[in-house]
């Protein structure tokens, strides 16, 4: 199977769901955030690992306290996940922190920012309207021959 094949990607969907749900339901470690998420998760093509990447509303301190949480919850949620999702092979699940909401927020603060110093307006421009070209009645007739030969 190759990285980025139709059936790569739906096993990762599959325990993208089915790793959220353990979470959310079964692990009961007072380290990991409630408000904890699952970004992204890419099983190698081989199925022996698993990088799911997770992201907090919380600070980056509860981020790290939930990884290690997770991480120590691993075999656990290893298992489970053997329970719920059929496959050849378990993965070994490593959980690696999703800082690109954090990223995407500081861009936006920072281009706010700079709009508010170079006095530019966040609102877009209206486009300038076109020339108007006159009314239709405005414009002649051509002229009839009166010859009825052409």
């Amino acid at each position: 199977m190759k990285k980025g094949s139709i059936k790569n990607n739906r096993i990762n969907g599959e325990v993208m769901r089915e790793l959220s749900c353990i979470i959310r339901d079964d692990v009961k470690d007072p380290r990991i955030d409630p408000l904890l998420s699952i970004t992204r998760v890419e099983v190698t093509p081989d199925l022996q690992f698993c990088k799911v990447h997770v992201s907090s509303l919380g600070s980056g301190e509860m981020l790290s306290d939930s990884i290690e949480g997770l991480t120590n919850a691993g075999g656990f949620i290893r298992r489970e996940l053997a329970h719920r999702v059929n496959l050849r092979k378990t993965p070994v699940l490593q959980f690696v922190p999703d800082r690109s909401m954090e990223y995407a927020m500081e861009m936006s603060m920072k281009i706010e920012a700079l709009a508010k110093a170079g006095g530019m307006s966040s609102e877009p421009e209206e486009p300038e309207k076109p020339e108007e070209f006159g009314k239709p009645e405005e414009f002649e007739k051509p002229e009839e021959s009166e010859d009825p030969e052409e």
